[in-house]
Formats: structure tokens, sequence, C-alpha cells
């Protein structure tokens, strides 16, 4: 009986200390031989070294041409995909069976580098039970993809899941989301040496709130779409038609303030620029769009000036695309947006949901 065939024969009668002994001697004088290799991945499963194992039947399946040996190396990740399966359908049953982890959530998939997306994309289809080519077409380039909604117990152990395969990504429940508070800034007060603002709580009350610069870890920029009707004549119906259209954008800064659990909203359609820190702007009329557009570039230069350090978000337009997927979940979302509005739109909570999330992923730090 060859040493190959002893450390088979050690396997069936499941003696693992004896194959880790002659596999040993084995790899010292014929480390690339395919069946030591095969033997060594077995050694590595059998273990509970999941990812060791996964590599080296991966590389048998890419390096060898030996019938058995590759029939061997599939059966060994058939084998770890089922235990896998096993484990994640343990962990959800374990998360359904606590009453606190059916609060609705969302789970948020972050960028993916071009060189991580192939291996990323093989592992994402594995887990959610899809094909490859739809999984990579999942995983974002900028920004971030709302993926998937539901329990958030149920989320937590995918997204872990996810993370120990290399996939960036986080989930929050909506309890944590609409535990912010949201005040909508009116204008600054004063900007030196603390900052004040007149402002409106989600009671539409108005009050005064003082803050440090320091407070504000970062800032979160966003467009929101002002729609108008618009009348249409249809010719090939030989009737008028009346449909929304974008007619301009509106300009949002949130200024988070993690240590007060708060958010403060500016909106250029509604800071009363002619209130509170002057804000120069050079245009012939006080009131015209043009000239509230140079006051709001100000005010953003002046944030800049006054928070070198805070971190801007503003890639909000690819969460608000796919976010708008689950108008079930944004129903629960409330906006906390000074626009009117002649019939709800799914922008508006979109905006709320994704400063929301840079909040509450910034303060898990």
């Amino acid at each position: 009986m060859s040493e190959i065939e002893r450390v088979a024969a050690a396997f069936e009668q499941k003696d693992y200390r004896t194959a880790s002994e002659l596999l040993k001697k084995l790899y010292k004088t014929s480390p690339q031989d395919p069946w030591v290799q095969l033997y060594i991945g077995r050694l590595q499963e059998v273990s509970g070294k999941v990812e060791a194992s996964e590599k080296i039947y991966r590389q048998l399946l890419r390096g060898t041409t030996i019938p058995k040996v590759l029939a061997q190396a599939r059966q060994g990740l058939q084998r770890l995909e089922e235990k896998e399966k096993q484990k994640r359908q343990q962990a959800l049953a374990l998360a359904k069976a606590d009453p606190r982890n059916a609060e609705p959530g969302i789970l948020v998939l972050e960028p993916v580098s071009a060189e991580a997306k192939p291996q990323a994309a093989k592992n994402l289809a594995r887990i959610m039970n899809t094909d490859p080519y739809t999984a990579r077409l999942l995983l974002p380039s900028q920004g971030w993809r709302a993926y998937r909604t539901g329990a958030i117990g149920e989320l937590q152990v995918y997204s872990q899941e996810l993370l120990k395969a290399g996939i960036p990504n986080f989930c929050a429940s909506l309890a944590e989301v609409n535990k912010i508070n949201v005040f909508r800034v009116c204008y600054f007060q004063s900007v030196s040496p603390q900052a004040t603002v007149i402002c409106k709580n989600e009671a539409e009350q108005i009050g005064v709130l003082s803050f440090n610069w320091s407070e504000v870890s970062q800032r979160v920029e966003a467009l929101l779409p002002v729609f108008e009707q618009i009348v249409e004549y249809n010719l090939s119906r030989n009737e008028v038609e009346r449909k929304e259209s974008t007619q301009d954008y509106a300009h949002f800064c949130d200024l988070h303030l993690p240590n007060r659990n708060s958010i403060l909203r500016l909106n250029s359609f509604t800071y009363e620029f002619q209130q509170g820190v002057e804000l120069t702007a050079a245009a012939e009329k006080p009131t015209d769009h043009i000239t509230n557009r140079l006051y709001w570039n100000n005010l953003i230069d002046l944030l800049k000036q006054k928070l070198p350090n805070a971190t801007v978000w503003s890639n909000f337009f690819l969460f608000a695309e796919t976010v708008q997927d689950y108008p079930e979940l944004l129903r629960r979302v409330k906006p906390h947006i000074d626009l009117f509005r002649r019939e709800p739109t799914d922008w508006d909570p979109a905006f709320q949901l994704y400063s929301a999330l840079v909040f509450v992923k910034n303060r898990r730090k």
C-alpha cells in the first residue's frame, strides 16, 4: 500500500491524526502533488478551516487534469457549500425566533473595486443563490446600492456572511433611522465663535439651537428634483394632457451632530437668505432665482471654511435610484423635507434614508 493510499484509508476510518502525520511527511517530499494537496484540503475541511480548504479545492480545479482529483475537489466544494447553507439556515431560524429581530430594515452594498469584483460576484452569487453575471451587475463601483429589505435579524445574518466573503456592506433597522432628530434650518443667526441656527422641529415649532463646529462630523449634500405640472397637447389622442415634469433641483445639505443624535437640514429653496448671517451675492434683484443660487454657494463656502475636516457625502443618486425599488420601506420613512409637492415623491424619503444611514454608519465607528 502506497503512502497516499494509507492517507486515503485513514480518512475512510476517520483517523485524522494518522492522516495528518502521513501528510506532513508527504508534503516535505511532494508538496505540489495533486493528491497530497487534495487530502490537505480535506484535512482542513474536517478541521473546520473552511477558507483554507476552499482555497485548495479551487486551486486544484484550476491547476490539475487528474479526473479523480478534480471530481473529489468538486465534491469538497459542494460539501462546504452545503455546510454553509445549513449554518445560514440555523442562524436565520435563531434570528426569526427573537421578536426584537422582526423590525424592518435595509441591507446596503458598498463599492467594490474592479480588481475584487470577479471574486466578490461569485461569492455574492453563492450566498444569495443567484448567478455570477447578475451578482456582478449588482455590485456597485461607486456609491451605495440598496440591495435588500426585510426583518433586521435576517439581514444581519446575510450581512455577516457577505462581510466574511469580502463584500463590503452594512444593514440598519428603520428604528435606528427614525430615532434621529431632524431640525430644518431657517437661517444661521451667528457662526462665531459658536454657530446658532433658527430652525424647526418635527412639530413645526421654531426654536434656537447652538452648537460648536467641532460637533459636526460630516456633511451630506444632494440635489432633489422639483416638479411642476405642465400641459401638453397629444396629437394622436387629440386631447390635452397634464403631467409632472422636473423644472428645477433643490440643493440640500445636512450637518450631522452625532453626540446630539441630530441632523441639521439646510435647503436652498427654504433657507431665509435675507435673515441672520449676511451672505453677499452680486445680482440685481435679491429675490430672483440666480441670486438665491449665489447665496447658497456662499453658504456652502462658509460651511467649508468652518468644517475643513468634516467628511462630505454626495453620492446620493445611485442609492436613490436603487432604493426606489422598495416603496413599502420608503413609506415608513418620514422625509422631513420642506418642498411643495402636489403629490408625494420617493425622492424625499430616499434622501432622508440616505442621510440617516450615513449618520448610523458613522456613529457605529
